[in-house]
This record gives structure tokens, C-alpha cells and sequence, in this order.
């Protein structure tokens, strides 16, 4: 009973893909560069569109990070910040572009076999099962068959990185998932709202009443001890309550600059749905299996 559809006949047909496919990704935080990460170094072509503003907190390993520096590079991969005209080039070039293009219209022009929605807001923010041949979405808010062709679990436990082809993954609890056995402890959270100004950086040691930012002057205080594994960009603008930090209680300087296990499991199973895809066609068959959400 492990929820998942497995694959039945070969679509008729089908043939695998003659060079690399181009693969659109909707989001680039730190769950979506994981998966562009393991694309990119599978040999697939890889384009992220992101908002003029990320607000990503895991800064060290997002490839949004490039819209304000230009450039990031995470484990060796890097992305740039581009223009539609420029993503050839730069594809060609082994270079991740990263545009700004929150509605997605983008899409229309580069035409990618693939489209992946990473933007993680718990709800579809206008992705359709037409945007391409494979169109797969992280999380909730999609429901498989409707929206996309296929949802991968990005809940922290049994199911994490599982692929559905029917139904949806487990809906959001509003709770944290536990890091070092902490969970809504080790998120940092702004007092109120008004412009965000740091205090301290990524990757630094920090200690429970430790001011390490402020919002519109009052300060965002850490509520446990441990290493500050991500942190909002300076100068934007927050909603009172908004998650702007965290800390991590584990203590490993080396978890702020490297992709996660959960990003990592999550990149897996984009990886499974594709292969799926590229080696039988969207023909499959039900093994007797429900999808365990649903039960």
C-alpha cells in the first residue's frame, strides 16, 4: 500500500526524448532550487520564474536569491537573473536562468515539455494541466488529473516525496515541521509589520533572547538557541506575524549553505514522475492502490 499509481502499459507510440528536455519551474525558494539542483545535474535544461520580490528565508540555497544578487550558486550550480531573449544563451551556456515573471507568461514563449509549480503557497496560483506535457506540482492545493498530471508530497514524514497520479498530497497543518526536535520554536516571526532590516547573518551562531532582526524598529527575537539557517532579505516589507527567520537548534553551520533532506527527497520525487513520463507516456494503471490521503 504504498500510494502511489505505478505505470501500466508504454503509451503507444511513445519514444524517449532525442536531446535534454527544458524543464520550467514556478518558484525558486530553497524546496524548488533542490529540485532545479538534481534537474540540472541529471543533464535537463532548467528555467525558473520567480517574483520581483522573493520572499525565500533559506537565501543560501535558493536560486531566487539571484534576483537580488544578479547571480547564485548553490552546490556548484549556478543561476542568473535573465531576461526571456537571454535564456538560450544561457541554457547553452550551463547557467540557470532565473526570470521575473510571477504570472507565468513565460511559459507560452519557451514552451518546455516540463512545467513544475515550486511556489508552495498551499493553493493553485494558476497552473495548468495544459501549460505542458508533464506538469507536476509540489504540495497542496492541486488535485492530480485537474490541475497537474501529478502531485509529490512535500509533507515532513512518511509519505514526504511521494508522487500521486490521482488525488492530492496531505493538506497543510499550519504547523512547522520539526528540525532538531523544534517546530514552531525555531521560526522567527515579525512583531509587526513595516520594512525588515537584519541583525544578524546567515549562518551565524545565535542565542535564545538574541535580538537577530527588527521590523519598523522592534526587534525579532530568537525563541531558541541554535544557528540562524535562514533569514528574509533586507529592506523588504512584512505583514505582523510573517515568517522572516529561522533558526536551526541542531547547531550545523554547513545545513545554511547545502540543500536539505527534505528538498532533496522532494527533488526525487519530480525526478520519479518525470522518468515515469519520459519512459512509458501518461498511460498507466492503477496497482490496487488508493492514494493513502484518501482514506
Amino acid at each position: 500500500m504504498d500510494g502511489s499509481v505505478r505505470p501500466g502499459a508504454v503509451t503507444p507510440g511513445w519514444r524517449p526524448p532525442a536531446e535534454p528536455l527544458l524543464v520550467l519551474l514556478k518558484g525558486g525558494g530553497d524546496l524548488g532550487s533542490g529540485v532545479a539542483w538534481r534537474l540540472y545535474r541529471c543533464g535537463f535544461r532548467v528555467v525558473i520564474l520567480e517574483q520581483a520580490q522573493p520572499t525565500v528565508i533559506r537565501r543560501m540555497v535558493a536560486f531566487a536569491s539571484a534576483i537580488y544578487e544578479g547571480e547564485m550558486t548553490v552546490e556548484g550550480v549556478t543561476a542568473r537573473r535573465a531576461g526571456v531573449g537571454e535564456v538560450a544563451d544561457l541554457v547553452a551556456g550551463g547557467i540557470i536562468p532565473v526570470l521575473i515573471d510571477p504570472e507565468g507568461r513565460s511559459v507560452a514563449d519557451l514552451r518546455p515539455a516540463i512545467v513544475v509549480d515550486a511556489i508552495l503557497a498551499k493553493r493553485n496560483t494558476g497552473t495548468r494541466i495544459t501549460d505542458a506535457q508533464l506538469v507536476i506540482a509540489l504540495g497542496p492545493g492541486f488535485r492530480a488529473g485537474r490541475d497537474c498530471h501529478a502531485v509529490v508530497e512535500t509533507a515532513r514524514g512518511h509519505f514526504l516525496g511521494r508522487v500521486y497520479w490521482d488525488g492530492e498530497a496531505l493538506p497543510n497543518t499550519g504547523i512547522p515541521g520539526e528540525v532538531g526536535g523544534m517546530r514552531e520554536e525555531r521560526v522567527l516571526r515579525a512583531p509587526t509589520e513595516g520594512p525588515f532590516e537584519a541583525l544578524a547573518a546567515i549562518g551565524e551562531r545565535v542565542e535564545a533572547g538574541q535580538a537577530v532582526a527588527r521590523v519598523a524598529g522592534e526587534p525579532v527575537v530568537a525563541r531558541i538557541s541554535g544557528v540562524l539557517r535562514g533569514l528574509l532579505h533586507p529592506g523588504l516589507s512584512v505583514r505582523a506575524g510573517q515568517k522572516v527567520g529561522d533558526v536551526d537548534p541542531r547547531g550545523e553551520r554547513r545545513y545554511c549553505f547545502t540543500i536539505s533532506d527534505k528538498a532533496l527527497s522532494v527533488a526525487g520525487g519530480v525526478l520519479e514522475a518525470i522518468g515515469t513520463w519520459s519512459c512509458r507516456g501518461l498511460q498507466g494503471e492503477r496497482d490496487g492502490t488508493e492514494n493513502p490521503n484518501h482514506r
